[in-house]
C-alpha cells in the first residue's frame, strides 16, 4: 500500500524538489536556449523574424503534441523512467543541433527534441500532485516552476553570451552537455512514485479521461488561460530582442541576453505566489497576478531602456506567479487520470507558445512593437476576464 503523502520539511520533500529543480532547469534551458539566437540565425540563413521563430515554435508545437501521449505512457510504465528518458534524449538532440548542416536540418532536430522533452513537464506536475500533500503542493509546484524559470534564464543568457563571442553552434553544444549532467542528477535524486506509478487496467482511458476533465466546471477555463499566458509571455521575449538590437538602442546580443536575468523575478514570484495561494486561495491571487502582467507589458511601449526593463520585469513576475497558481490549481482540482489533466494544461500552454509566438513575428514585421503589445494586451485581457470568472467557481466537494 502506498504510504502517506510527503509534507514540506521532510527529507523526501527535499529530494523531490532537488530532482524537479534539475528537471525543470534542463527542459527549459534546452527548449528556450535558441530564443536569443533568432536574430543571429536570421542573419546567417537570411530569414525573417517569423521564419527565425520556427526554431522555437516548432519545438514547442511538437512538445505540446507529445504531452498528451506521454502522460498516458507514464501512467502505464512508470513516471520516473519516462522523465529520465525525456531528459537524456533532449540533451543528445541538442548536441546534434550544434552540427546541423542547414536551417531545415536544425528545425527538424528541434522538432524531434520538443517531441522527446514532452515526457517531463506534464508527468512532473502529475507526480507532484500525487506525491505531495495538498497543503505543501503550492510550495512544491512553485519550486519546480522556479527551476524551470532558472533553466529558461540560464539557457538564454549562456547561449547569448557564447554566441556573441564564439558561435551559436558552440552555445548549443555547451547546453547539450549541461543537459546530460542534469539528467544524471535527476535520476539519482527522484524517489520512485508511490501513488501513481502505474495506471490500473480498469482506470479511465484517454477519451474517457478527456471527457472527465472537460466536463469539470473549472478545468477548461484553466486550460484556456494557459494558452493565453504562455502565448503572450513567449512572444514578449521572442521579439523584444529585435527591438533592442535595432535603433535607437543598438545593443549587442550579449547585452540583450542579460534581459533574461529577469527570470530571477520569476523564480521568486512562483514560490511566493504558490505559498500565497496556499494561504489565501488560488481564486483570490490569480487575477491580481494577471493584472500585474498586463501592466508590465504596457510599460514596454516607452522609448526608454530603463522603462522597457522595468516593464519586462513586471510582466515576467506576473507570468510566473500566474502560471504557478494556475498549474497547482489543475493539480489540486483534477480527478484521475491526473497526468492527463496536467498534459492538457501544458498542451494548451505550449500551443500558445507556438501559435502566438510565430504569428507575433508577422505582427512585428508589419506593425512593429506597438502592434505586438496591442496583440498581447488583447490576449491577456481575455485571460484576466477568465481569472475573474474563476473567482466565482464553486469549491471542491469535501469528498472530491
Amino acid at each position: 500500500m502506498p504510504g502517506a503523502r510527503i509534507a514540506a520539511g521532510s527529507a523526501a520533500f527535499r529530494r523531490i524538489n532537488r530532482a524537479m529543480a534539475f528537471g525543470g532547469f534542463s527542459t527549459f534551458a534546452l527548449l528556450y536556449c535558441v530564443q536569443p539566437l533568432m536574430p543571429l540565425l536570421g542573419r546567417d540563413f537570411g530569414l525573417s523574424p517569423a521564419q527565425s521563430s520556427l526554431v522555437l515554435s516548432v519545438a514547442t508545437a511538437t512538445l505540446a503534441l507529445a504531452l498528451l501521449g506521454s502522460s498516458n505512457v507514464a501512467e502505464r510504465f512508470g513516471r520516473k523512467k519516462v522523465m529520465v528518458g525525456s531528459m537524456l534524449s533532449g540533451a543528445v538532440l541538442t548536441l546534434g543541433c550544434a552540427f546541423a548542416s542547414d536551417y531545415l536540418h536544425l528545425v527538424a532536430l528541434r522538432a524531434c527534441m520538443g517531441l522527446m522533452l514532452g515526457g517531463l513537464p506534464a508527468v512532473a506536475m502529475a507526480y507532484l500532485g500525487d506525491e505531495i500533500e495538498p497543503t505543501s503542493l503550492g510550495l512544491s509546484m512553485g519550486m519546480y516552476i522556479s527551476g524551470s524559470a532558472f533553466g529558461g534564464m540560464t539557457g538564454r543568457v549562456l547561449s547569448a553570451f557564447i554566441s556573441d563571442f564564439a558561435s551559436w553552434r558552440i552555445a548549443l553544444g555547451v547546453l547539450g552537455a549541461a543537459g546530460l549532467y542534469a539528467a544524471w542528477e535527476f535520476s539519482r535524486s527522484l524517489p520512485t512514485s508511490r501513488h501513481g506509478a502505474t495506471l490500473p487496467a480498469r482506470g479511465p482511458g484517454f477519451v474517457a479521461g478527456l471527457r472527465i476533465h472537460l466536463r469539470d466546471p473549472g478545468l477548461p477555463w484553466l486550460f484556456a488561460l494557459s494558452f493565453l499566458l504562455m502565448g503572450a509571455f513567449i512572444t514578449l521575449y521572442n521579439y523584444i530582442g529585435y527591438r533592442l538590437l535595432g535603433a535607437p538602442f543598438n545593443l549587442r546580443p550579449s547585452a540583450v541576453g542579460l534581459l533574461s536575468l529577469l527570470y530571477l523575478l520569476g523564480i521568486v514570484s512562483s514560490m511566493w505566489a504558490g505559498k500565497l495561494a496556499d494561504r489565501l486561495g488560488r481564486r483570490n491571487v490569480l487575477w491580481l497576478m494577471m493584472g500585474l502582467m498586463i501592466t508590465g507589458l504596457l510599460i514596454t511601449l516607452a522609448d526608454s531602456l530603463v522603462a522597457i526593463v522595468l516593464g519586462v520585469g513586471l510582466a515576467t513576475f506576473g507570468f510566473f506567479a500566474s502560471h504557478s497558481v494556475a498549474s497547482s490549481w489543475v493539480g489540486r482540482r483534477a480527478r484521475a487520470p491526473q497526468a492527463l489533466a496536467s498534459g492538457i494544461y501544458l498542451f494548451f500552454y505550449y500551443l500558445g507558445s507556438s501559435v502566438v509566438g510565430w504569428s507575433g513575428g508577422y505582427v512585428y514585421e508589419h506593425w512593429g512593437w506597438t502592434g505586438v503589445v496591442t496583440l498581447l494586451a488583447g490576449l491577456l485581457g481575455v485571460g484576466l476576464a477568465i481569472a475573474l470568472h474563476l473567482r466565482r467557481l464553486a469549491p471542491l466537494p469535501v469528498n472530491y
